[in-house]
């Protein structure tokens, strides 16, 4: 048990400093509006995004007074949290340990996103239908923390109604399948009572801002082309794949090729999880594992539907974090029942979390120096309401990559590693109220901060 503690404290401190080492601090897009809502609060502007992180991150910048800190110490706050918490409750510390050297709390924990919080409530919806399961927790406990939990999961992200929905398919089958399912009536009671918690927040939503979840705010669907339903098919099959989740942005041939190579692998995986349960369904709680199944199964699926006709952002490990993380703690769970030695998956921990460090700064940069640069030139442009980055149509940077074995060298260029990208993302954050735009369509351009007007060496 003593490694596993090790690698706790070792999971803490990358965590904590690696956004340090990303050229914009972990800090994106979807961030800015984040704390642009953040920043407007208590006035409610706009419901494009659920208020629950944008709360939270409120709730931290009274205490450290700036946005990227805010939302860094919520996450590392998040993760103390939940190592302290399955440590001291017993609740699979091992388990939860390895969770932490998986692609989804790496990435969900490393960035200033809603998906952090989103899956550190779903951790502790778990461990409720878990105890519950195993007849740990009373019923009337289990049905207000669940109901409870199930709400706020869909304040901080609308796709908390995708786990709702999985729980509830949950609930039908057993009640089809089995004559004997003692929680059908405790199931049944969190359906109602967290349907009518989402439902208010729905009505209010809609009282408030006239729509229930910003449709009115999203942009009419463009065309689908056959070449993104693919991308997004390969996208849900890497679910099931608890540390690889590369996904290039070219739609090139060799891209698509290495994406159906990691499918192939993924099938792979699938196939010996599948063989796992059925070597040990003797000594399992199968029904809560079934649930986890359900729900992962469900949020992929409901996803996948509503990216094609809302063309929301492609399936990748960002949008499928909730699945993936729901498999993998059951994956966890399975494979250390009755385990004999622990020595190959620490070690493959151990392996993945370095990796995944590795890859995460394979180009190092020091924010807080970049963030330091735009900092003294943002005052002079406090005058401004709108951001937009004008840097886009210009000169790529492109990072060239070395393959020793076959002495291959291509150029690949990442979106996100754009100087433009870089200086919207730190104004953004230094200052919320300037709103990022991503499309210049504004007829008084005095009132936008154009990147290509801020200077970073």
């Amino acid at each position: 048990m003593k490694k596993y503690v090790v690698f706790a404290i070792a999971v803490i401190v990358i965590y904590f400093f690696q956004s340090f080492f990303l050229p914009t601090g972990g800090v994106g897009a979807d961030s800015l509006s984040y704390f642009g809502i953040a920043s407007d609060l208590p006035r409610l502007e706009t419901n494009l995004f659920p208020l629950g992180y944008p709360v939270l991150i409120k709730i931290f910048h009274i205490i450290f007074q700036d946005y990227f800190w805010a939302s860094k110490m919520l996450n590392i706050t998040m993760v103390v949290i939940m190592l302290l918490f399955a440590y001291f409750k017993k609740f699979y510390f091992r388990e939860t340990v390895l969770l932490f050297a998986g692609k989804t709390l790496f990435f969900a924990l490393n960035n200033a996103c809603s998906e952090g919080a989103f899956i550190f409530i779903l951790y502790f919806l778990i461990y409720l239908f878990h105890e519950r399961f195993h007849g740990k927790i009373t019923s009337r406990l289990f049905i207000f923390s669940a109901a409870l939990l199930l709400v706020l999961l869909f304040t901080v992200r609308y796709s908390g109604i995708y786990i709702y929905m999985g729980v509830g398919v949950f609930w039908m089958l057993m009640v089809v399948k089995r004559n004997i399912f003692p929680l059908k009536t405790d199931f049944f009671k969190v359906l109602v009572l967290s349907g009518l918690g989402i439902c208010t927040y729905l009505v209010v939503n809609y009282w408030v801002y006239g729509s229930f979840t910003g449709e009115n705010l999203r942009r009419a669907p463009q065309e689908y082309y056959a070449v993104y339903i693919l991308r997004d098919i390969l996208g849900v099959s890497n679910v099931v794949d608890p540390f690889i989740g590369i996904k290039p942005a070219s739609n090139s041939v060799v891209s698509i090729a290495f994406q159906v190579l990691l499918m192939l692998i993924d099938l792979l995986l699938l196939k010996y999880f599948i063989q796992l349960v059925r070597t040990k369904k003797e000594n399992l709680q199968l029904q809560f594992h079934s649930l986890l199944w359900i729900i992962s199964g469900m949020y992929a699926i409901t996803l996948l539907v509503s990216g094609y006709f809302q063309q929301i952002e492609e399936m990748n490990v960002r949008m499928l974090a909730a699945a993936n993380f729901c498999l993998f703690f059951s994956f966890l769970i399975i494979y250390f029942k009755d385990l004999k030695s622990d020595a190959f998956i620490f070690k493959l921990g151990c392996f993945f979390l370095i990796f995944l460090t590795g890859y995460s700064l394979k180009m190092p940069a020091n924010y807080l120096r970049n963030r330091q640069q735009i900092e003294g030139q943002m005052p002079k442009f406090s005058s401004k309401k709108l951001l937009y980055n004008d840097e886009r149509e210009g000169e790529a940077s492109l990072t060239t990559y070395h393959i020793p074995v076959v002495s291959l060298t291509f150029k690949y260029q990442h979106t996100n590693n754009q100087k433009g990208e870089f200086k919207q993302t730190i104004a953004g954050t230094v200052n919320p109220q300037i709103k990022w735009l991503k499309y210049d369509t504004i007829k008084d351009k005095s009132q936008v901060l154009y990147t290509s007007a801020l200077i970073l060496e």
